[in-house]
Parts: C-alpha cells; structure tokens; sequence
C-alpha cells in the first residue's frame, strides 16, 4: 500500500511540477477559472438588485451558501474532475491498459491528470465564504468554528463522490459523459441557492437522492444557527461529514460495479 502511495504521489508531483514550468500560462489559466466560477456569483448579485430576499435568505446569507458550495465544487473538480474523462479512456482503449497494472483503477485514472489550474475556482469559493463570514457577524463558538472549517471538506468529499457515481454510467452507456455533467454540474448550481427556492419534489431530490443539500444550505443553517424555514430536524445541519462518508462509500460500490460490468472495448 505505501509503495503504491509513493508512486501516486510521484505520479502527481510530475505533473504538478509540468503545469508549473509555464507560470505565465499558468497564471492566465487560473484567473480564467476564477473569473469562470465568478460569473455564478454575478448572476445572484443581480438577482438580489430586485428583490431582497431569496427563499427566506438575506444576500449575505445566499452568499454564504454560495461560498460553501464553490468552495467544495472547486475542491472536487482540482481532486476528482479528471473522472469525466472516463468515456474517452474507454472509448479509445486506454481504460484497458489501466486494468492490466497492478494499480487502482480508480486513482490511476484521476492521476492521469492534474488541472491545478482549477485553484482559481477554490480561490473564488473561499474570497466570498470569507467576506460572507465577516459581514454576517455570526458570533462564534468552537462548535460553529469546526463547523465552518469542516463544511466545505465534507462538501467537496460529497461532490467528489457524486462525479465518481455520475461518471460511472460511462460503462453502461456509450459517451456518458453528458449524462454524468446533468447530476454534477447541475449539483453545483444547485447548491448555490437555498433549497427553499424548490418545489417539494426537487427538495427530497436534493437531500435524500443526490445530497447537494448537505453541501451547503445544511451547514449555513448550522453556522447561522437559525432553524430550518421547512421544518427539517436540526441534527440535519451537522450531518455533512456523515453524508459524506455515505456517499463515497455508495460511490466506491457503484464504481467497483461498473469496473466488474465492464468487458472492453471491443476494438
């Protein structure tokens, strides 16, 4: 195990250290990708020139939300965005070559690339969880401490799980990489506002199928300390590091299962 550690790590710091050499390149790269997971937030900006509450949440409070949420999305896409490229590893026979080393198929194929690049989106997630933590005045405790220090880890965990399950269908499907971004993206952009803004029906969705709930509505309510508008138990807002190992551990069997399913190419 720590032997194939040591070859993960090499493999990464390999490709960390190549994405460095152009730091020009480099620079431009992320403040794209800043700029990229910026316009999310423009768009609640101008929602909020007219009206002054959203689902029952002032601006600073969406924006906290906002901030947990790009902040786990962007932790997830630098960790685990490199799983979208699965269909194309199948499709053209490389996810083979994978499974004849004496390596995980799994980290082999999210080490393939690293797209550091994608700190500009982290970058942005925490500028505005930190200005929404600062003007909220929120007074603190060690308990809202850890909490607003674990949410966006628990979040990313969560995130990350939902690309691993949703990129899994490319063993059942042909090219279901446009199928997996409908649950992940759409799980981003979701988690960006309150689920208060939902219908019934995409409220159960969001908590219970696919627990983009627990990413960032759940742990603004904890670190507001204020109930939740529909009623939810109060234990649900300190509950994102326990959906979290749910979830990978749903994800880790829907993978594996993919893996069993899967019969080559065919080429």
């Amino acid at each position: 195990m720590a032997d194939r550690q040591r070859i993960y790590l090499r493999i990464i710091g390999s490709r960390v250290r190549g994405q460095l050499t152009y730091r020009t390149s480099f620079a431009l790269d992320v403040i794209a990708q800043f700029l990229g997971q910026s316009i999310e937030l423009v768009a609640i900006l101008v929602l909020f020139t007219q009206v002054t509450a959203l689902g029952g949440f002032s601006a600073p409070e969406v924006l906290l939300l906002y901030g947990l949420a790009a902040t786990a999305f962007g932790l997830a896409d630098l960790t685990v965005g490199q799983v979208e490229e699965l269909a194309t590893f199948i499709r053209t026979g490389e996810f083979d070559v994978m499974l004849l080393r004496p390596l995980g198929t799994l980290p082999q194929l999210l080490s393939a690339d690293v797209a550091l690049k994608r700190i500009g989106r982290v970058a942005s997630g925490l500028l505005v969880l930190g200005w929404s933590l600062a003007t909220l005045d929120l007074p603190w405790t060690p308990a809202r401490a850890l909490l607003a220090v674990i949410a966006p880890i628990s979040g990313a965990v969560i995130i990350s799980a939902i690309f691993v399950a949703a990129n899994s269908v490319s063993f059942w499907i042909v090219d279901g990489r446009e199928m997996a971004n409908s649950f992940t993206y759409g799980s981003s952009f979701s988690t960006s506002y309150p689920i208060t803004i939902y219908g019934p029906w995409l409220r159960r969705a969001l908590c219970y199928a696919v627990p983009a709930a627990f990413v960032g509505y759940f742990p603004a309510l904890g670190l507001l300390g204020r109930p939740d508008p529909l009623g939810l138990p109060a234990a649900l807002q300190w509950s994102s590091p326990l959906v979290a190992v749910i979830a990978v551990a749903v994800a880790g069997w829907i993978w594996r299962a993919g893996v069993r399913h899967y019969q080559g190419t065919g080429s």
